[in-house]
């Protein structure tokens, strides 16, 4: 199994706690169910469970959107920056010679790793 960030770990932990929650708040209505007829206590009990679980669960689903969040603006920041290193690059002249030459040098390379190739087919 892959690793998780701090984030999805969170994501998880909160899933499983409203999932406890919500078990815990159906056996509480069970309970409350048979035993109604004596008291109306466990009732107001079930409904407190009731509301708990659904508030952690709506923290679940808002730690989620979270994630989807950051996600997007990490992409962005990743585009952002990979714009600005090629604006800089492109706008030095000094720079803009050393990445044509080694356009030249990669170009180079594989025109004769190919004609390697091409002649050792020929034989």
């Amino acid at each position: 199994m892959a690793t998780q960030t701090p984030t999805q770990r969170a994501a998880a932990a909160r899933r499983a706690a409203a999932t406890r929650k919500r078990n815990a708040a159906k056996r509480s209505a069970s309970t409350a169910r048979s035993s109604a007829r004596r008291t109306t206590g466990s009732a107001s009990v079930t409904a407190e469970r009731t509301a708990d679980a659904a508030t952690t669960q709506l923290g679940a689903v808002a730690t989620s959107a979270e994630r989807v969040l950051f996600t997007a603006v990490g992409a962005v920041a990743t585009a952002a920056d990979a714009v600005k290193h090629t604006a800089s690059t492109y706008t030095n002249s000094r720079r803009l010679a050393r990445r044509l030459d080694e356009f030249e040098l990669r170009g180079a390379r594989l025109l004769d790793r190919t004609q390697r190739k091409a002649r050792s087919r020929a034989r």
